[in-house]
């Protein structure tokens, strides 16, 4: 079956598209049609007309193509099965079949494609051929696979949060119980030692061991607080932070300030966590590798929009240099403004510090 052709002299002295005839019109219309390819085959499959739409998507120039048998564009997975065959048999027993999957391009790449299959028949009914339209879904199909993955990445993220809070707060209640009862004992058996002139001399190996349960009282609790500091879930962010900056300051001697300016904002449970997460990141991406003196944390917002600065001082970076295991932590940081709707961008270059600035909607923190 041929494909309709347009003749230049029906359509030289049109002044609008009511001018052209009926017949030329449809043709006009699938020529001027680029994101679907639109084309006819004959009764036995085989490609007897060719739009623009079809070679932008499958790659092959009308002449390429016109006369082989429509099977090209599927993969051999599909040929060996008879997916080509079956689906011409069902548009000619039901009018149409409509049908997603891979398909191959001139350049043998695959692409995710939506088919449907036409069975064109003449005023007695014979079959004269079929009507292919198929539409490139790759980018819709990739998409859905983001969005499947950032859903996925979520959902570990918070199962991650809650296992952590979890192992800190039985840190924290179980273990750090235990050792205060040890101390407790330790120091009975002191009062004990000291209370007899005999045994006073090992008074002071008691003192030791208590000593050393404090030390570790105090790893215990700064194990817990990395893990989930007990603030974000009792004061919320700002107090988290400020304590954060704090111990940071105390750590690593760089002065870390927070500044907060989100007015009566109330952060979520998630948003609370993940910015705090981001911050951590950040600061930890400081101490390794910034040699900075000083770094600011700032929170603010307006009606629509929240934002988080965290700049240094320290020596910068080169961001157009490949990726390396450096830079994980600010992969983390993209992946976790990402799940908050947000945008980031990182401002460095060597010798002028580290800025990353942090935009979102305030809806997805709220």
């Amino acid at each position: 079956m041929a494909a309709p052709k347009i003749e230049p002299s029906r359509i030289a002295h049109a002044t609008s598209i009511s001018d052209v005839p009926l017949e030329d019109r449809y043709a006009l219309l699938i020529e001027a049609v680029h994101d679907y390819a639109i084309f006819m085959l004959d009764p036995s499959g085989n490609v007897s007309s060719w739009n623009p739409g079809a070679q932008r998507i499958k790659g092959y120039s009308h002449d390429e193509i016109v006369g082989r048998h429509f099977s090209t564009f599927y993969t051999e997975e599909d040929i060996a099965a008879g997916k080509p065959a079956r689906e011409l048999e069902i548009a000619a027993a039901e009018g149409r079949v409509e049908d997603e999957g891979w398909r191959v391009r001139r350049d043998g790449s695959r692409f995710w494609a939506n088919v449907i299959i036409s069975a064109v028949r003449d005023s007695k009914g014979e079959l004269l051929g079929f009507a292919k339209i198929t539409r490139d879904m790759t980018d819709r199909v990739r998409l859905a696979e983001l969005e499947r993955a950032s859903e996925v990445s979520a959902q570990v993220q918070i199962t991650r949060e809650n296992e952590q809070k979890r192992i800190a707060r039985e840190l924290h209640d179980d273990l750090g119980q235990q050792l205060t009862a040890l101390k407790m004992s330790v120091a009975l058996i002191e009062a004990t030692l000291a209370a007899n002139a005999a045994t006073a001399p090992l008074v002071q190996q008691t003192h030791a061991l208590q000593t050393e349960i404090d030390a570790m009282a105090m790893s215990l609790r700064r194990i817990a607080s990395d893990l989930r500091p007990p603030l974000l879930d009792d004061l919320g962010l700002t107090a988290a932070l400020e304590w954060l900056a704090e111990d940071f300051t105390k750590r690593y001697g760089v002065v870390a300030s927070v500044h907060i300016a989100t007015g009566e904002l109330h952060f979520n449970e998630f948003a609370s966590t993940t910015l705090f997460r981001i911050v951590q990141e950040a600061l930890t991406n400081v101490a390794r590798h910034a040699r900075a003196s000083r770094v600011r944390i700032e929170l603010a917002s307006t009606a629509d929009t929240f934002s988080l600065e965290i700049e240094d001082d320290g020596v910068g970076a080169a961001l157009d240099l490949p990726p390396g295991s450096a830079s994980f932590g600010l992969l983390g940081i993209r992946e976790r403004v990402r799940q908050l709707q947000g945008t980031v961008s990182f401002i460095s270059s060597p010798g002028a510090g580290f800025h990353i600035s942090i935009r979102s909607p305030v809806t997805s923190v709220q």
